[in-house]
């Protein structure tokens, strides 16, 4: 689904050629019906299994976007010459990264690519979410997360964020405690990379997101559609790429490619 940071925020459904707007489904049943056909995002080839959110198998082993240094990325190998697809590690790797505090089922750290902001931050979910440093790549950007990432958890609790939103925190006083234990750290990176290429953001605003909920789930359960290829239910609410229904909840991300028919009925 599309996002757009909006009081709350917008998401609109993509399928082939057509935009549907989500938020107007709120209270309405909606069934989702997979017809067992999954269409590679990259190719375009038809594919029994999805890898990587989408791909097909030959995909997923050859493109540099499906490698493990996407997840982790200070295992990029680029500077070995062995990166997959060179021409688009330079594209999407040597660009400015943020890294960024997010309160998703707590606080975390994470990073993202400069133009992914907010973006990056309303698929994971987050209410609250403020840039702490600027990186000139994504492997520095993964250093950094690395060393902070031992003070602060790096990953969501998604069951967790799924049950309502939690506390506000305050991130500047979050940031500047990691500026204090990390010190030395921080300033061991931007001597061997330089202080341009890792710049601390002290002044950089915070930001809070709202989403279109009208009922939190008590229990999260997830409809999984490799199992079962329909479900319906009353969609009660929507946070990250998670579509909360009173029958369970699903990650529309998680089944890019896959062919699905869907339907929202009137209300009665």
């Amino acid at each position: 689904m599309r996002v757009e940071l909006n009081e709350p925020v917008s998401y609109t459904f993509i399928a082939g050629d057509q935009e549907v707007p989500v938020n107007p489904w709120l209270g309405r049943k909606v069934s989702i019906h997979f017809t067992g056909a999954i269409n590679c995002v990259h190719c375009d080839r038809l594919t029994k299994k999805s890898f990587n959110q989408g791909y097909c198998y030959p995909c997923f082993q050859r493109l540099a976007q499906c490698d493990t240094c996407i997840i982790k990325p200070e295992k990029c190998h680029f500077a070995e010459g062995t990166c997959r697809e060179p021409e688009w590690g330079e594209t999407n790797c040597f660009v400015d990264h943020i890294v960024y505090l997010a309160n998703t089922s707590g606080v975390k750290v994470g990073i993202t690519r400069g133009t992914q902001v907010p973006t990056r931050w309303i698929d994971q979910g987050a209410t609250q979410a403020k840039p702490i440093a600027r990186v000139a790549t994504r492997y520095q950007s993964g250093l950094l997360e690395i060393l902070l990432a031992q003070h602060v958890a790096d990953k969501t609790a998604w069951q967790t964020m799924l049950k309502g939103n939690g506390s506000p925190v305050d991130l500047l006083d979050r940031q500047r405690a990691l500026a204090d234990i990390c010190h030395e750290g921080i300033t061991e990176l931007q001597s061997a990379y330089g202080m341009q290429a890792i710049q601390w953001l002290d002044d950089s605003g915070s930001v809070s997101i709202d989403y279109p909920v009208l009922e939190w789930p008590v229990k999260v359960s997830s409809h999984n559609l490799d199992k079962t290829q329909k479900i319906e239910g009353t969609l009660l609410g929507i946070k990250g790429q998670y579509l909360m229904f009173d029958t369970g909840v699903i990650n529309i991300r998680k089944y890019g490619g896959y062919n699905l028919e869907v339907k929202v009925y009137d209300n009665a």
